[in-house]
């Protein structure tokens, strides 16, 4: 149970009846075979191991990611629907690599195509999808770029959207693991098609290519990716016991390389580490005064669930100080940052998230002004 209490500023956090294994020193993560690599808590965005994680690399497949990211944007805008149907194109027909076997001239639903590019990897799927959407698989990209744009990914440019080789068709791992972030985050109830370990059209199986679906229970997404200049790769998401990692390795030397360097971080993560939520988001973590206002005080909290990742058994060394701006004069806005909570472990900061005012208070009337200009005076 843990009790939190405010004292001039300081956020004490005071334990009772909480057992806490032996703290464990944190080895380097493992050594595998990846050109680039990454690993990240899904809720605190905490890093927990990378390795060229912002070289410009070859996604392959795993540019499917953005291209579900937009057509998933599309259904939930109300632009689309699960059970449109779309016209199969000669070009989307005549596509090579992965396929999901449709047939030129046909029509095939919105929810068939999502499902033989997220678990079939069809690349003739992906482009009925992005054609039936921007008209062409040109304009599709220039969409997936916008999106890339909006969600920070610094080092990506797209030139398709399934993947085949391009030289100004790049991303990078953490980039990668930005977007699958946000796809989970924002979707998840297209999410679950990530786990499907099979998918069946036109009376032919296909399997999902990620191997750890079959071999580790907690794994439940995302995508793989291989073309001769990429190498394989492999975006995996994992949850055990509430807590969500992330991997992404890219260019390894074959199908089960890039499963063994994924499951490698995994287990990494998920044993010398833990994440815990530490306040609820739009939550009243403390309140401060406000002067010349229609109310004196006003709630301050975090917008959003803070989370913090920290080695394992350390929860009771981890420390927390609460810095407020120390005069506000209303007006107040809600959502504006008036201060911020400083996280840290061994002297050392781990975090520092913005404390906002969670309502907005209005200026006062003139006497309220007037009796608070007065006690400035003597502050």
């Amino acid at each position: 149970m843990m009790i939190l209490r405010t004292f001039t500023g300081v956020l004490f956090l005071l334990f009772t009846s909480l057992t806490l294994a032996a703290a464990l020193p944190v080895p380097r993560a493992p050594d595998v075979g990846a050109k680039g690599y990454i690993l990240v808590d899904y809720h605190s965005g905490r890093v927990l191991a990378e390795q060229n994680a912002d070289a410009q690399m070859e996604p392959a497949s795993i540019t499917k990611l953005m291209t579900a990211y937009v057509v998933f944007k599309e259904l939930k805008g109300g632009k689309l629907s699960l059970s449109d149907m779309v016209t199969v194109s000669e070009r989307a027909w005549r596509m090579e690599g992965s396929r999901m076997f449709i047939e030129v001239g046909k029509t095939v639903s919105v929810e068939d195509l999502l499902q033989g590019m997220i678990v079939s990897s069809g690349n003739d799927a992906t482009v009925a999808l992005a054609e039936h959407i921007a008209g062409s698989e040109e304009t599709f990209a220039a969409y997936m770029n916008r999106y890339a744009t909006e969600l920070g990914l610094t080092y990506t440019h797209f030139r398709n959207s399934t993947g085949m080789p391009h030289s100004e068709h790049v991303t990078t791992a953490r980039d990668i693991a930005k977007l699958s972030l946000a796809l989970i985050n924002e979707f998840p109830e297209y999410y679950k098609w990530y786990s499907q370990k099979s998918f069946t059209y036109n009376e032919i199986t296909q399997s999902n290519r990620n191997k750890l679906l079959w071999r580790d229970n907690s794994v439940d997404g995302l995508k793989t990716g291989h073309t001769e200049s990429a190498g394989y790769c492999l975006v995996t998401s994992a949850e055990r016991e509430g807590m969500r990692l992330i991997s992404v390795v890219l260019g390894t030397k074959s199908e089960e390389a890039r499963a063994s360097a994924s499951q490698a971080l995994l287990n990494y993560g998920f044993r010398f580490f833990e994440t815990h939520k530490l306040y609820d988001g739009g939550v009243k973590i403390t309140d401060t005064r406000v002067w010349k206002g229609a109310q004196e005080s006003v709630s301050l909290g975090t917008q959003q669930p803070l989370y913090i990742t920290i080695p394992r058994g350390r929860y009771n060394d981890l420390q927390a100080n609460m810095q407020i701006q120390k005069t506000l004069i209303a007006p107040v806005e809600a959502g504006q940052r008036y201060g911020s909570i400083q996280l840290s472990m061994d002297g050392e900061l781990i975090g520092e998230p913005d404390l906002v005012a969670l309502e907005p208070v209005p200026e006062g009337g003139i006497w309220e002004r007037m009796r608070d200009e007065a006690l400035l005076y003597f502050e």
